[in-house]
């Protein structure tokens, strides 16, 4: 999927989810839920030894049955990295902190890259360097009205929230009530207790609630 595909369905849905399975059946299953939920995207978290082996497996599965989903790899902080997962076929590059090596990467590539920052410089920097949506990271750290007054000089601005992000309508109406062009959603989506009981109808059944909720704070 090229990269204008890949903002244009986090810009529509407002929603990423993102985790790290370690077994590439279950990962699968979870996409299947995700998917069946209405969600067109998904970010692997590179956290485990052997990551890109699940990932690989990963991307076959949702070339030959999703070809609409878009399916990037996060916590990828070096270049080596970087080529690796493009190699496998990662649609979008997410970053915990802004990497500047990683930006002529994914431009020449035409992969999507959103890095981490923290600060308005940081994020000024990223769009200089070809970002088209910034990662606000850590969101549980970020205080009330940041993004507002970000997106005051520069409304332009498209921050995805992630950290602290939960399937709350107050929780989400504070982000996008701010100006946030999208959350990225872990374990309060892609729950734990859910995997364990192997319950992915569960986890169909939360997506489609998070969609709602998404819909609602963006319309309020």
């Amino acid at each position: 999927m090229d990269r204008l595909t890949v903002h244009q369905t986090v810009l529509e849905q407002g929603v990423v989810p993102l985790a790290y399975i370690a077994d590439s059946d279950v990962a699968k299953h979870i996409v299947d839920a995700l998917y069946a939920g209405g969600l067109r995207s998904f970010e692997f978290t590179n956290r485990g030894v052997g990551a890109h082996k699940v990932f690989d497996g990963l991307a076959e599965h949702c070339r030959a049955n999703y070809p609409d989903m878009a399916l990037g790899v996060g916590s990828v902080v070096d270049s080596g990295t970087t080529s690796l997962y493009i190699s496998l076929g990662a649609d979008f590059i997410v970053s915990p902190m802004l990497v500047e090596a990683l930006a002529p990467l994914c431009n020449r590539r035409k992969v999507g890259w959103m890095p981490g920052c923290f600060t308005p410089s940081e994020i000024g920097r990223a769009e200089e360097l070809g970002a088209e949506i910034v990662k606000l990271f850590p969101g549980n750290a970020v205080v009330p009205g940041f993004i507002k007054s970000v997106l005051a000089p520069s409304p332009r601005t498209r921050i995805m929230v992630t950290g602290g992000v939960k399937p709350e309508a107050e929780n989400l109406s504070r982000w996008f009530g701010e100006g946030a062009a999208a959350v990225g959603m872990g374990s309060a989506l892609v729950r734990k207790d859910l995997i364990s009981a192997k319950d992915y109808s569960g986890i169909q059944r939360l997506t489609e609630e998070v969609i709602e909720l998404v819909n609602a704070a963006r319309g309020a």
